[in-house]
């Protein structure tokens, strides 16, 4: 059975409600303002059901110029689009209107019912059958049906009923394996039941007892109950105009115009890039600054629009454009919306939002607007990637690329899937371009060069120090997701809390290996009581490069640090070490004095030499007083 939304398109009084009456039964009018006065003001909702094939939500929409805020609102879910003209009038304002609204819209589909057919005769008829399809002959519609009515005879009702099965049929069925979306255009209280909002489910699929949020504002609730054209079910999947009964949700803060969400990944937002449309009979372009209406969803909002090319977009023409929300709104990639001058009231253009949630601009580079143009090209890897490119070294989060692009999250992985294989790169909940991680790997791999060259006595970099060679504003967990990377693919090594180039060995010029060889005599000459830093003789002592010396001679297992600033000769240590034990091992409450038998040095180097062998356990400290390992069976101390 194919499921699609059927909406109402038309000037006031040409009959859209009486058809849709005589085709469901329904008299859409339930307010009792709309039957006395015999206009329709509020959205109307009915279904369509054609031989148990066909289930039709039906959308009736006002057709007064002063309503057309309402009629945006349900032009945004239709699949199809009924445009309704009086046989007896022919085209009127709102027709013209309208039909550029559901075009800025890009509605699938749409079938004309030419209505009152039976009270003019069959010259005049054709005459408007004419001006209809000339109307449309510019327009996607060019080959729609046009179809001659009456709903008072019921002339023609079986033939309309066809084209609408027929149109269904071709529409694109909506995926239900997407996020799920249902902006909100009515809301109201059941005694019992609590709040009641209703829509139509743009995508995805929703069920009694998931939890859901409410954007903009980020209200939360329970769906407690899910109906379909007054029918509780256990799910309504896309496509479906359904009413939700949400628990834990004040009624003061649901209104028209919010979107309900059942995943993570949706963020409201003050700002839309957009590739923006002037209808070619607009009276006026979009300038920078420009004051205009944006309809998006079934949400009126004001907003300022910031022109990102030379010049006004004119009429007939498209252009770039952000649109600088007055109140915050909820979009998706690819979303389609319509732009209403501010005054008076007349339909401007449309737009493609490419980016739902974008920083603020004040141009486009030739590369930004090739990415803006992928996503709304509709290819989900070209998708993706145009995604990557905009968020650049900050990364684009995962949950939030089905939304920023437009696709379904499934197709959305295949996508990024395809990218990493050729150079992007997923990591920390984030995904990064194959040009921003390549730029990474760049500018850490001259980094490293930079800092072997500078320091040749380093055996390593530290990951600190590199990551300071990618820009600020690039997200934290870059640098070291790449250097893993790197290190993955050979191209660096990681060891000892830092990287180096594979192969890179630590060398000294003739200068500092003369130093080395002095350095080495003068602790192996201390012994137990090394000189500290300070106490080195000159020129040793003002070495700008001592410390990496002494680190280096420590690598090499000619000295070993015994405290900061304290290095000590590695074999005097290692008597040291196995001499206490041997003396001393089995005794317990020792003090330093009695170690001094062993170790015949002052208090300055016997408290470090103490806590250092405290460190490798062959002293154990208990309060005052130390114990000693006893030796193990060649004499040598257990650590």
């Amino acid at each position: 059975m194919a499921r699609a939304i059927l909406g109402t398109a038309g000037h006031i009084d040409h009959g859209k409600t009486a058809l849709i009456r005589a085709l469901t039964g329904v008299d859409t009018d339930r307010l009792p303002e709309e039957r006395a006065r015999g206009i329709t003001i509020e959205l109307g909702f009915a279904e369509l059901t054609r031989d148990g094939h066909t289930r039709l939500g039906v959308v009736d929409v006002p057709g007064h110029e002063a309503f057309v805020r309402t009629m945006v609102a349900g032009a945004t879910g239709m699949d199809i689009v009924l445009l309704v003209v009086a046989a007896d009038e022919g085209i009127m304002p709102q027709t013209v209107e309208h039909l550029d609204i559901v075009m800025l819209l890009d509605v699938p589909e749409l079938v004309v019912a030419l209505t009152k057919s039976d009270v003019v005769d069959d010259e005049w008829l054709q005459m408007v059958d004419d001006d209809v399809r000339i109307l449309l002959a510019e327009t996607p519609y060019s080959t729609a049906p046009v179809v001659a009515t009456s709903a008072a005879s019921g002339e023609g009702l079986e033939a309309l009923l066809g084209e609408l099965d027929a149109a269904a049929t071709r529409a694109q069925r909506r995926k239900t394996d997407d996020l799920a979306r249902l902006p909100v255009d009515r809301v109201f209280t059941v005694q019992g039941t609590g709040t009641v909002v209703t829509g139509t489910l743009w995508s995805g699929s929703v069920a009694a007892g998931e939890r859901v949020s409410l954007l903009p504002g980020g209200s939360a609730a329970r769906i407690r109950g899910v109906q379909v054209h007054g029918r509780d079910v256990a799910r309504a999947e896309a496509g479906a105009r359904a009413a939700l009964a949400l628990a834990g949700l004040d009624r003061s803060v649901a209104q028209r115009g919010l979107t309900v969400v059942n995943t993570p990944g949706w963020n409201e937002t003050w700002m839309l890039t957009v590739r923006a449309r002037v209808l070619e009979r607009a009276p006026r372009g979009i300038e920078h600054n420009q004051r205009v209406r944006v309809h998006l969803g079934t949400s009126e909002v004001l907003a300022r629009c910031a022109l990102l090319q030379e010049g006004p977009v004119s009429p007939g023409e498209s252009g770039w454009i952000q649109l600088r929300l007055e109140e915050p709104a909820v979009a998706r990639g690819r979303d389609r919306l319509v732009i209403r001058s501010y005054s008076p009231l007349i339909t401007l253009g449309g737009g493609e939002v490419a980016e739902p949630a974008p920083p603020k601009r004040r141009s486009l580079a030739p590369t930004e607007i090739e990415a803006l143009e992928r996503i709304l090209d509709g290819d989900p890897t070209s998708g993706v990637e145009g995604v990557l490119e905009l968020a650049g070294w900050e990364g684009a989060p995962l949950p939030e690329i089905p939304v920023r692009c437009g696709v379904t999250p499934l197709d959305a992985e295949a996508g990024l899937a395809s990218l990493v294989d050729t150079g992007a790169m997923t990591s920390g909940g984030r995904a990064f371009a194959a040009r921003v991680v390549a730029d990474a790997e760049g500018r850490l791999s001259t980094a490293l060069a930079a800092a072997h060259a500078k320091e040749a006595l380093r055996p390593v970099v530290g990951l600190d120090r590199l990551r300071t060679a990618l820009p600020k504003w690039a997200h934290p967990g870059l640098a070291g997701a790449v250097l893993e990377r790197m290190a993955a693919d050979g191209t660096i090594e990681l060891a000892e809390g830092g990287a180096r180039l594979p192969g890179f060995e630590p060398s000294l010029d003739p200068d500092q290996a003369h130093a080395c060889r002095q350095l080495e005599a003068i602790y192996a000459e201390a012994g137990l009581a090394p000189p500290t830093m300070a106490e080195l003789p000159d020129p040793l002592r003002t070495r700008e490069d001592l410390q990496e010396l002494l680190r280096y001679l420590e690598l090499r297992g000619v000295v070993r640090t015994l405290a900061e600033g304290l290095f000590i000769d590695a074999g005097a240590l290692a008597e040291a070490t196995e001499a206490v034990p041997r003396a001393l091992g089995g005794r317990s409450g020792l003090g330093p004095a009695d170690f001094r038998e062993v170790l015949p040095v002052t208090r300055k180097h016997l408290i470090p030499l103490l806590q250092y062998l405290d460190g490798v356990g062959v002293t154990i400290r208990r309060g005052e007083g130390r114990d000693v390992a006893p030796p193990d069976g060649d004499g040598v101390a257990r650590s």
